[in-house]
This record gives C-alpha cells, structure tokens and sequence, in this order.
C-alpha cells in the first residue's frame, strides 16, 4: 500500500500541469500534450521501476527512477507532436482540413468535398495543394506513423464503398510518397461504410462521413525530441 500512495502524488502533480492555449491560427483552444505526457509518462516508468532491480535498491527509489525517465520520455513525445501540429495549423490556415488532437495523435480529417469528386479516387487540385503543405511538414518529423484510412457513407453496395474507400486511401498515401514521405511511414486502409461519424439518414450526415482521415502517430524515436 505504501508503494501505491507513493504514485498518486507522482502522477497527480505532473497530470495536471496540462494547459491550455490559444490556437494563433484558427483562434480555438488547443490542449499541450507536453504536461499530459510527462504525466504519463511518470506514472508508466514509476510502475515499471518499482516493478524492477535485484533489491539493492528501495522500491520507492526504484520507482522515482522509474518516474524521472518516463516523465522525460513522455514531455519529449508531447512537444514533438506539439510542435508538428502548430506547424500543421499554420500550413493549413485557410483551407477545410480539419485538425483534431487526441492525446499524442494528430487527426487530418479531409472531407470529400476537399478530397475527391462524386464516385472517383482522383484528388482534386485543392486536395494536392493541402497535402503538398502536409508533406513538407512530415519531412520534417521522420518520427512520426502516418495511418490513412478512406471512409464512405451507406449509400449504394457496400463491397464497391469499401473498393473505393481504399482506391481513396491509396490515392492520397502515394500522392504523400511522392511529395517526399517514405513508403516505409506510411499505412492506407479502407474502411468502407462501417466507421460513420454521422448518420446516414441525412445528406449532411453523408457528407461528413465521406472523409479521409490521416492519423499521425509518434514513433519510438519521437521520445528522444527534447534533447535535440
């Protein structure tokens, strides 16, 4: 029980040294990751800490150990993917790309109205503009998994809506491979009509559910952010 009352405070103190800032680019309140990871990442290396050694040294030194090595591994992911997403912000001020933070995961959401004309998998010339600024940012962050995934509405059968979320998919991953991202970074799945954001019962539910979405996630090496 002593080990455990010994990790609330750990985690508590840094979990809620997140802040939340004005987004310059689009004037929306933005959450920093950087605190929030620290936090977890204290907490994760306290448990794995305690959890190790041969005995020499105390639990609770093993675990403060454990804490200051998370923490420093959890702010470097945090302002790695703070610092990609107001890049991606400014790059993409003005055009219908939407930017959605969800933890250390930067979420692209490019509608279709943005994407794709009706019932094709070519990109449109808006479409290779916004991700000609998505691939000059992600060349400067080789630490970053680039997940594209095609969605469609339910309108029509359901095998050729998965063909063509994944023809989408596929569109937008090799225009980002040939604007500079490596092949090896990159992940495109099609997930048909079987990830609705909206309902399918409105032409505006439609709308939104025909998207491409690009989840950018951290790899390992994106810990190592801060020391550079």
């Amino acid at each position: 029980m002593r080990f455990y009352r010994l990790l609330t405070p750990i985690a508590a103190v840094l979990l809620v040294a997140g802040c939340a800032t004005n987004d310059p680019y689009g004037g929306q309140t933005q959450r920093s990751s950087t605190a929030t990871g620290t936090g977890i990442g204290a907490a994760v290396g306290a448990v794995a800490g305690a959890l190790s050694g041969d005995g020499s040294t105390s639990r609770r030194d093993r675990a403060l150990i454990g804490a200051a090595v998370g923490a420093a591994a959890g702010a470097g992911v945090g302002a790695y993917m703070d610092r990609q997403e107001n890049q991606l912000r400014g790059s993409l001020q003005g055009s219908r790309i939407e930017i959605d933070r969800r933890g250390d995961d930067i979420v692209l959401n490019m509608p279709s109205g943005v994407t794709f004309g009706f019932d094709s998998a070519d990109l449109t010339n808006e479409a290779r503009s916004a991700l000609n600024e998505v691939a000059n940012v992600l060349t400067q962050y080789q630490d970053t998994r680039v997940n594209i995934a095609g969605h469609t509405d339910s309108t029509g059968d359901a095998n050729y809506n998965q063909r063509l979320s994944e023809r989408r998919a596929q569109a937008v991953g090799g225009y980002l491979n040939q604007s500079g991202v490596s092949s090896t970074r990159l992940n495109m799945m099609g997930f048909g009509e079987d990830r609705p954001i909206a309902s399918n019962e409105t032409e505006q539910g439609r709308t939104q559910n025909r998207r491409v979405e690009i989840t950018l996630t951290p790899t390992e090496g994106a810990q190592n952010y801060q020391s550079q």
